[in-house]
C-alpha cells in the first residue's frame, strides 16, 4: 500500500517518478512536514533503484509560495539573543539545505515543472533540480529580501551557476519578479509552454526519453556535471576519467546499438537498490 504523506503525492510508473506537492490550498508552502518528508522521499526513490528520472510539480494554480510562515513560529525563533540559540538556528538551516542536497545526491535527474508562483524557498528548490520548465503564467522571485531576510537555502549559490550573476544579485537585492519569458532568456528555465497542461505533457515526453536511456550512463553523467560545477576544469576532466572507467557498461552499449540497428526500443536493467 502506498505511503501517505502530508505534503506530497508520489507515483512511479515505467521508471518515472512523479513527486507532486499536494497542499494547493496553501500554495504548496513549505511547512515542517514538508522539510521532513521531501528528503526522505527522494532518498527512498533513489534507494529503490527502479527510478530513472523524477518530475517535481505542484498541484493547483501555484507551484509553491515558498516557506510557510508557520515554520517561523517555532520557539527557537522567538528570541535569538543567546549565542546558543543562534548556533542552533545554523543547524536548522543546514537541515533545510540538506533537503535540497538530496536532489544532487540522487542517481536520477530531477525535472521541475513550474506554474504560477515559484518564490522564496521554491526558487531555492528548483535551482537544485537538473532541468526546469514552466508555463507562461510562471513567476519567480527571491522573496526573502521582501520579508527582511537573505536567501539561505541555495539560490545565492546555485543560481549564479545557471544565469548571469549580476541578474541574481539584482533580484536578490530588489525582490523583483521574473516572468516566464525573462526566466527563459536568462536560462533559468529550459522552455516555456502556453499552459500547465501543455507543460506537463511536454515534461512527460522529456522524462520518457531520459528513462529510455541506460540508467548507469545517466547517473554517471549527473555525477560528472555536479563535480564539474564544484571543481575546476583539470580536476573535473580527471574525475570523468575515473567515472567512465567505473561505470562503463559494455552490455548497455551493445543493447543500445542493437536497438538502434533494429529500430527497436532498448530495454536496460535498473541500477541496484541501495540499503538505507
Amino acid at each position: 500500500m502506498p505511503v501517505k504523506y502530508k505534503c506530497f503525492e508520489v507515483e512511479k510508473k515505467h521508471g518515472i517518478a512523479h513527486l507532486q506537492m499536494s497542499r494547493p490550498e496553501k500554495a504548496n508552502s513549505m511547512n515542517s512536514d514538508f522539510w521532513m518528508e521531501l528528503p526522505t522521499i527522494i532518498r527512498e526513490l533513489d534507494a529503490a533503484g527502479d527510478v530513472r528520472v523524477c518530475i517535481l510539480s505542484g498541484q493547483g494554480k501555484n507551484f509553491s509560495g515558498g516557506m510557510d510562515l508557520s515554520f517561523f513560529a517555532q520557539p527557537v525563533f522567538a528570541n535569538l539573543g543567546e549565542a546558543r540559540k543562534r548556533e542552533f538556528v545554523t543547524n536548522i538551516i543546514k537541515g533545510l539545505q540538506n533537503a535540497f542536497d538530496a536532489f544532487d545526491n540522487a542517481r536520477f535527474p530531477i525535472i521541475a515543472a513550474v506554474q504560477g508562483s515559484c518564490i522564496g524557498g521554491a526558487l531555492d528548490m528548483i535551482a537544485a533540480c537538473d532541468l526546469r520548465y514552466c508555463s507562461s503564467d510562471a513567476r519567480f522571485s527571491i522573496e526573502e529580501i521582501n520579508i527582511g531576510m537573505m536567501a539561505d537555502l541555495g539560490s545565492l549559490q546555485r543560481l549564479p551557476l545557471i544565469m548571469p550573476e549580476a541578474v541574481v544579485r539584482e533580484i536578490s537585492y530588489t525582490g523583483d519578479l521574473l516572468d516566464a519569458v525573462r526566466a527563459q532568456e536568462l536560462n533559468l528555465v529550459n522552455n516555456v509552454y502556453a499552459s500547465h497542461v501543455e507543460m506537463m505533457d511536454a515534461v512527460q515526453v522529456i522524462a520518457e526519453k531520459i528513462a529510455s536511456k541506460p540508467p548507469m550512463a545517466i547517473s554517471s553523467s549527473k555525477k560528472a556535471f555536479n563535480h564539474s560545477r564544484n571543481h575546476g576544469l583539470v580536476d573535473s576532466l580527471a574525475h570523468v576519467q575515473l567515472l567512465q572507467a567505473a561505470f562503463f557498461e559494455p552490455k548497455d552499449v551493445m543493447i543500445a546499438m542493437q536497438a538502434r540497428v533494429n529500430k527497436e526500443v532498448a530495454e536496460f536493467e535498473d541500477v541496484y537498490p541501495l540499503e538505507i
